[in-house]
């Protein structure tokens, strides 16, 4: 009899074995079909018997995201050791963007991974990885904004980091849409629970900030000396961040300087005297060497920030094509009645999520670009008269994975010719944008849409390059510019009809604004 109970137990010991073997398999394979490069994605997961707080769903991905980071560690190496005294300056300056960027990768897989299991069902991994992908992305840009490229492409053979990352973004979003994390089965996209558990960067004290006429600051700006400090550099320097939100007041001026906010300088606030009272004015440009990154007047990396009542600008002009005004890689910022001024290239929505009201932005070619997920509301959109042989475009959003949470979304915006165009309108072309990479992604919700815009709305970028991968949108517009019988018959563009689709793009739903715009005091609308 001993010897039969011990023959059964070995016996179902096997079977439990092989049920669980099969069931890891199983979460693999599913998983892995998924992902854009399947095969790679089989090879890095690995075995492991779940515990009572995880899922072999999460240790998959968990995987997934170790051997991603072992790759941006290696792409940083590459980069770091690369021997670059045969360079001409140009690319040295786009190097030492690509070493940034690459760092910078390495931080946001890192906070991935260190997200408490308990808590990844919400979007920010998602977003950090979407970062991670459009670093790799802008380093290959610095060299293609000087025709370097083709030069210099050999230098940097990291196609595997791209697809790690490809393959870590789909696993998450396909992790995000299970029940693996509890998201209810009547909202299989898990669209309206991408809020959750956000980093809680913005108190609630943060609103009477806001809605102060003068909240008291920590440190003052003034070029006449009645502050700290007579530059935003300095004062920015001296703050003291952290949980705490850290306030800088900067007095009405005219402020010559490139300002840069780190990574490490989290939690800041701004707050000027109003637009074009407090402004910010710088002139780099590819036209001057600088990459397109490295141009901007105002940039900022360190998450929560907050600006209110600032002017931020760019005087290349033109003649200087791509001159950043202000570039923006903060997670959960806002910029509220703030205006940026430039011609091309002029706000650049570098990465994570932003939202912008009540703002003035004004510019000729792609002067809304970037590929964070970005929300501008109740934004004044002015088109400036370009140089002779150009054409207007307000958006070139750049994903390049059809996983990555980001797109531009203009939301009862206003998009009218500045004051230079008016006269002149006709004789240039003005359309709402153009596809910069593969899954471009932009959508306009009911805004107005004054008669400068063509007939056709969007311009392809080259030949029939993402024409088909792209989503363009446009819902509920006004306007003698709005109607859409002549808009071009891409299969990526959508009239949106319904409101279920449209609220995809909403505040609530895009950018999971109601768990941390609230506390902020700015105004703004959580629906459509």
């Amino acid at each position: 009899m001993d010897h039969i109970i011990s023959m059964s137990a070995f016996l179902l010991t096997c079977l439990l074995v092989f049920a669980s073997a099969l069931i890891v398999h199983g979460a693999t394979g599913s998983l892995c079909s998924q992902t854009p490069y399947p095969e790679l994605c089989t090879s890095f997961m690995v075995s492991h018997k779940p515990d009572q707080e995880t899922t072999s769903s999460i240790v998959h991905r968990d995987s997934a995201l170790s051997a991603t980071m072992a790759q941006a560690v290696q792409a940083h190496r590459l980069v770091s050791d690369m021997d670059t005294s045969s360079f001409e300056e140009r690319a040295k300056s786009a190097w030492a963007d690509c070493l940034e960027h690459y760092e910078d990768s390495i931080h946001q897989i890192n906070r991935s991974m260190s997200t408490d299991k308990r808590d990844k069902s919400n979007n920010n991994v998602q977003t950090w990885l979407s970062s991670a992908l459009t670093n790799h992305q802008t380093c290959q840009d610095g060299f293609t904004d000087f025709n370097l490229s083709t030069t210099y492409s050999n230098s940097f053979p990291l196609n595997n980091f791209t697809k790690f990352l490809g393959n870590s973004l789909a696993i998450n979003k396909a992790l995000m849409s299970s029940q693996t994390f509890g998201l209810s089965s009547g909202n299989s996209k898990g669209r309206h629970l991408l809020a959750q558990d956000m980093p809680e960067w913005i108190s609630v004290s943060d609103r009477k900030l806001l809605q102060a006429t003068a909240p008291k600051p920590d440190l003052v700006v003034a070029q006449d000396g009645s502050g700290h400090y007579r530059t935003i550099s300095e004062a920015v320097a001296a703050a003291r961040t952290g949980t705490k939100r850290f306030v800088i007041y900067v007095k009405k001026g005219v402020y010559k300087e490139n300002v840069e906010i780190k990574k490490s300088v989290k939690n800041l606030m701004l707050v000027g005297d109003g637009m074009d009272a407090t402004v910010v004015t710088a002139s780099k440009s590819n036209a001057d060497g600088s990459t397109t990154f490295r141009s901007a007047t105002f940039a900022a990396s360190g998450d929560g920030l907050i600006v209110r009542g600032m002017t931020f600008e760019n005087t290349a002009g033109p003649q200087s094509h791509q001159a950043v005004a202000l570039r923006s890689g903060s997670d959960l910022s806002v910029f509220y009645s703030c205006s940026f001024k430039g011609y091309q290239d002029t706000l650049y929505v570098y990465s994570q999520r932003q939202f912008y009201r009540n703002c003035d932005i004004y510019g000729t070619v792609d002067f809304i670009f970037g590929n964070a997920a970005a929300i501008m509301q109740n934004c004044n959109i002015y088109v400036r008269k370009p140089m002779s042989n150009q054409f207007n475009t307000v958006t070139a959003q750049g994903r390049t994975d059809p996983n990555q949470n980001t797109g531009i979304v203009l939301h009862n915006c206003r998009i009218t010719a500045a004051s230079d165009l008016k006269t002149v309108q006709g004789s240039f072309k003005t359309y709402l944008g153009r596809p910069w990479k593969q899954y471009s992604r932009t959508v306009v919700l009911k805004s107005f849409l004054d008669g400068l815009i063509h007939s056709t709305g969007w311009l392809p970028w080259s030949g029939d390059f993402a024409l088909k991968t792209l989503y363009y949108g446009e819902f509920m517009n006004s306007g003698s510019g709005a109607g859409t019988g002549g808009r071009v018959r891409w299969p990526g563009y959508h009239v949106i009809t319904g409101v279920q689709e449209a609220e995809r793009f909403s505040v609530r739903s895009f950018i999971g604004g109601d768990s941390w715009l609230a506390a902020t005091g700015v105004p703004y609308t959580s629906g459509l």
